[in-house]
């Protein structure tokens, strides 16, 4: 596939725009120029009704219908490019990179490997422990006997994001029949310090740079008041756990900042795509998205335009997209 210049407008197609990742990555692609096609599985969502935005409802990605779906979409509207800000269609989309591609339609994503190690909280923990990258210890519904007496202690899903079905317990028995409630669930140490994001891009050759971010508000899994921070253990111990999966492209790693603690550095998930705060690293003077779409292109990354002003400051704010009269599906 020829590789074209990423200073002319393209066409690029942003799923998940309902949520913040995917709506504020598309707005700020029309600001730069570019033609949007934005799609999400929910008619009402609000990135449908941005100005400006192609949009298109499509199947849910854990739908049978949704590759079928996305390529008559494709073939439908030709985008240049695909930019994903949903982690479950992230495995559909390694499955169909190949059909996207010849049809014209370039992807920049990591290989199935990545994508289940970052999707997996316990696949995620064995390969930080492996590469040695702090992470929180972390246990199977059978192996709850090995946890230590009077351990704090957290139950997720494995495969969870937004903070859904999270549950913080001191006890083993309280951990058991939280697991009984809990889809597919695993049992972690609790951390508790000073939450951080790292908004990261890594390019081709597997140089990676990062935003880090203080998180101080934090809404259903999502930073919704941040400040720019500035630490090198941390950006260190971002980098090595996108090393440790082989991750590309936009990467956005969370972890703590345990203060007086061993170790300092503690790295909890990592999200193959834009966060929801991305937002503050580029008002904090990182070219992010800009230099996501060369990487997208096979165009260099820039990184010496990524680096950025600690102690900026964000706040995000629920917005009216649309007061317009409109058929609301499932209504008479």
């Amino acid at each position: 596939m020829e590789t074209p210049s990423t200073e002319e407008p393209r066409r690029i197609l942003v799923t998940g725009v309902g949520g913040a990742p995917g709506l504020d990555l598309a707005l700020t692609l029309l600001k730069l120029g570019h033609e949007v096609i934005g799609t999400d599985s929910n008619p009402l969502a609000p990135g449908l009704l941005a100005p400006g935005i192609t949009a298109r409802t499509i199947a849910r990605a854990d739908s049978p219908l949704y590759a079928a779906d996305l390529m008559e979409l494709v073939h439908d509207l030709k985008p240049d490019a695909l930019m994903c800000c949903v982690e479950n269609e992230l495995p559909q989309l390694v499955h169909l990179r190949g059909h996207l591609e010849r049809a014209g339609v370039r992807t920049w994503l990591p290989d199935m490997a990545a994508v289940t190690t970052a999707g997996d909280k316990w696949e995620f923990h064995q390969a930080m422990f492996a590469a040695r990258v702090p992470t929180p210890k972390t246990w199977l519904p059978d192996q709850i006997d090995q946890i230590p007496e009077d351990t704090e202690l957290v139950v997720k899903p494995r495969r969870g994001q937004g903070a859904k079905n999270v549950h913080f317990c001191r006890t083993r028995e309280h951990a058991r029949v939280l697991c009984e409630l809990v889809p597919s669930p695993i049992v972690q140490q609790r951390v508790t310090g000073t939450e951080f994001t790292a908004d990261c891009l890594t390019d081709r050759g597997g140089r990676t740079s990062a935003i880090l971010r203080r998180r101080l508000m934090v809404q259903a899994g999502m930073s919704m008041v941040a400040v720019t921070i500035d630490d090198p253990e941390a950006t260190k111990r971002a980098t090595e756990a996108i090393r440790a999966i082989r991750a590309v492209g936009p990467v956005d790693v969370q972890g703590f900042l345990t203060e007086g603690a061993d170790p300092r550095v503690v790295i909890t998930e990592i999200n193959a795509r834009f966060a929801a705060g991305f937002l503050l690293s580029e008002e904090a003077g990182a070219d992010l998205v800009r230099q996501a779409v060369n990487g997208l292109f096979q165009q260099p990354v820039d990184h010496r335009r990524l680096t950025y002003r600690s102690g900026t400051f964000l706040t995000k704010y629920v917005a009216v997209m649309s007061t317009e009269p409109r058929a609301v599906p499932g209504t008479p």
